[in-house]
């Protein structure tokens, strides 16, 4: 008798048990720790190129939510050590994957690594760190675009004229763009550039900053900025100061408002294309890597196509947020 009582409690302690353990697992589910989850720390923003690679990175986010059940959690920073910050909080939360567009390359190139050595995949959008922490870079050709713009202007000016460049913030991008262009223009001994300064990719910033260049400089034949949202700035910069001087100003981007102005024979004459939907990729690709699927490559390059009067009806794009 007392053996069958025995194995009688034996038997319900194993099914109490068995109750708790079934219980416990839905509870993991429905805190998600079997739902994959894609941590996103960008820059904020809330216009421009960056505003639009926000709402590209949320609606791709979105998209796999809804179609592959994967989770997403997104952060945005104004400066880099809230953004470092952003992602020790990702990590902390262990998410299967991160995806981050440093604010500055250096300062984020630290959090980079502790996210490689969590042993989570990390994608890097636009701006590269100076390690090599990410499992992929998804980016622009901004070599390219500095190539490109370069010799743009060689052919524009016959090799002959001043130059002001406009830069952006201290990052791969901007590093990659000045050299690109530098290196295009190398041995056009008529051409130089009298100025370059940061417009932190901020019009408002590059319309105060050009402002001053243009009250040390009379003479100006052409300028050069790393991106549209700055050329924006420079442009009305020029136009309040009713400078005639100035040929033409180029962009990097492919904004709305300049193709417009391209269209209407305006002071920008190009631009070279750096497209916020990069970020889609790179939310595609966190989406496989969460799944345990190697990426098909490590570096994705955009190209960065020029856009004249002669192609610009091609890429403008009236309902374009950015």
């Amino acid at each position: 008798m007392k053996k069958w009582l025995v194995l009688l409690l034996a038997l319900a302690t194993a099914m109490i048990l068995a109750a708790c353990g079934e219980d416990g697992g839905s509870a993991d589910e429905g805190s998600g720790d079997d739902t994959l989850t894609i941590g996103i720390s960008l820059p904020s923003a809330t216009h421009g190129w960056m505003g639009a690679l926000i709402d590209n990175a949320e609606q791709q986010a979105k998209e796999l939510q809804e179609s592959e059940g994967i989770e997403y959690v997104m952060t945005n920073a104004e400066d880099p050590n809230t953004q470092a910050n952003d992602v020790d909080d990702l990590i902390a939360q262990g998410v299967d994957v991160i995806v981050m567009l440093p604010i500055e390359s250096a300062a984020l190139t630290p959090v980079g690594q502790k996210v490689k050595d969590a042993g989570i995949p990390l994608v890097i959008v636009d701006r590269e760190l100076e390690n090599d922490a990410a499992t992929v870079v998804v980016k622009g050709d901004n070599e390219g675009i500095g190539i490109n713009a370069g010799e743009y202007f060689i052919e524009q000016l016959n090799g002959q004229g001043k130059i002001v460049e406009i830069s952006g913030p201290p990052s791969s991008v901007t590093e990659q763009r000045g050299s690109g262009f530098k290196e295009a223009i190398d041995g056009q001994d008529g051409m130089e550039i009298i100025a370059s300064q940061s417009g932190d990719f901020s019009t408002e910033k590059s319309l105060e900053v050009m402002e001053n260049i243009l009250q040390a400089n009379p003479e100006i034949d052409a300028v050069f900025t790393q991106d549209d949202g700055m050329a924006l700035g420079v442009l009305q910069a020029i136009k309040e100061a009713g400078r005639t001087d100035i040929q033409f100003v180029t962009g990097a981007g492919g904004a709305k408002q300049v193709f417009e102005d391209i269209q209407n024979d305006g002071l920008m004459s190009a631009t070279f294309l750096y497209s916020p939907t990069m970020v889609r990729d790179a939310v595609k690709i966190a989406g496989e890597l969460a799944q345990g699927n190697e990426p098909e490559e490590t570096m994705v390059i955009k190209e960065a196509t020029q856009v004249t009067e002669e192609n610009v009806d091609e890429y403008y794009d009236p309902e374009s947020k950015f």
